[in-house]
C-alpha cells in the first residue's frame, strides 16, 4: 500500500518549507501525487520526496528552477543519468574549491589570532628596573633551536680559549641580542674577563613584554615604537630572553631599554 505524506511532512523530509513545496506545485516542478477533492489537501509519495530532494540538491549547484524542471521532464533515462553525473562532477569540483577556500580562511584566521595574541601581550607591557648585565655574543648562532638549546652554555665555554675558561662563568640563561642588523644568541656572564664578543647592557628601565616565536618580531617593533612615542627614547639594541616553558618549548620576554 502506497504511503502518503502531508505537505508539512514532505517539507520536513526534504529539509525545506511548506511554502516552497506549494511554489514547486504552482510552477509544475514537483506536483503532489494525490489531492483530496473535498479538502484540497495535497499528499506526497516517497518517490515525490526523492524528486524534491533532487531539486533541492540541484538548487545548491546554482541551477535555476526552469532548467531543473526541463531536466526532470526528460523521457530518456540515460540522458537524465548523464546530466546527473555531470552535476555530480561539478559538485566534487565545488567541494574541492570550498575546501581550498576553507584552508585559506584557516590560515588567515590563525594569522589574526597570532596578531591578537601579540596585541594582548602588549596590553600587559611592564616597565622593569634591570641592573647592568654583561653578555657574551655567539659568533655564529642567530636563533634558538632544539639542538643549540640542548647544551646551550657549552657553546660559549667553547668560545673561550682554554687558558681563560676558569675566568668565565655563565648564568643558566639564553637570549637573543639585536643591534643594527646584527642578531646573535648570547649568554649572561657572572664572571668574565675582557675578550671579543662582550657587550654591556646598561642598567635602567626596560619595557618588557612576553611573546612567542611567532609574535616576537612584532612585539619588539611595538615596544620600540612605544619607547619612541611614550618615552622619547631611541633604542639602539633589543633583547629577547628565552623562557623555557616545557619540554621542547620556549617563549620570550622582549626587553627594550628606555632610560638609565
Amino acid at each position: 500500500m502506497e504511503k502518503y505524506f502531508s505537505v508539512g511532512e514532505a517539507a520536513k523530509a526534504a529539509h525545506t518549507t511548506s511554502e516552497t513545496l506549494r511554489h514547486y506545485d504552482r510552477i509544475g516542478l514537483v506536483k503532489p501525487s494525490k489531492k483530496d477533492e473535498w479538502t484540497n489537501y495535497r499528499y506526497y509519495t516517497e518517490q515525490d520526496i526523492v524528486r524534491l530532494n533532487t531539486v533541492r540538491a540541484l538548487q545548491v549547484m546554482d541551477l535555476p528552477l526552469k532548467e531543473i524542471k526541463k531536466v526532470l521532464e526528460y523521457d530518456d533515462l540515460e540522458k537524465i543519468i548523464g546530466f546527473l553525473e555531470q552535476t555530480e562532477k561539478k559538485a566534487d569540483e565545488k567541494m574541492a574549491a570550498l575546501q581550498y577556500s576553507k584552508s585559506k580562511i584557516a590560515l588567515a584566521k590563525a594569522d589574526y589570532e597570532r596578531k591578537l595574541k601579540a596585541r594582548d601581550h602588549l596590553t600587559g607591557t611592564v616597565l622593569k628596573e634591570i641592573p647592568e648585565r654583561v653578555i657574551l655574543l655567539s659568533d655564529t648562532l642567530e636563533v634558538p633551536t632544539l639542538d643549540n638549546l640542548w647544551n646551550y652554555l657549552s657553546h660559549f665555554y667553547d668560545k673561550v680559549t682554554p687558558e681563560l675558561k676558569d675566568e668565565f662563568y655563565f648564568e643558566d640563561m639564553a637570549g637573543i641580542y639585536s643591534e643594527e642588523g646584527l642578531t646573535r644568541l648570547f649568554a649572561v656572564c657572572v664572571r668574565y674577563v675582557d675578550i671579543d664578543g662582550l657587550k654591556v647592557l646598561p642598567a635602567g628601565k626596560y619595557l618588557c613584554a612576553s611573546c612567542t616565536e611567532d609574535s616576537r618580531e612584532q612585539t619588539v617593533r611595538e615596544l620600540v615604537h612605544m619607547a619612541q612615542t611614550q618615552y622619547g627614547a631611541e633604542p639602539s639594541f633589543t633583547v629577547q630572553l628565552i623562557v623555557v616553558s616545557g619540554i621542547l618549548n620556549w617563549n620570550y620576554e622582549a626587553q627594550v631599554f628606555v632610560e638609565a
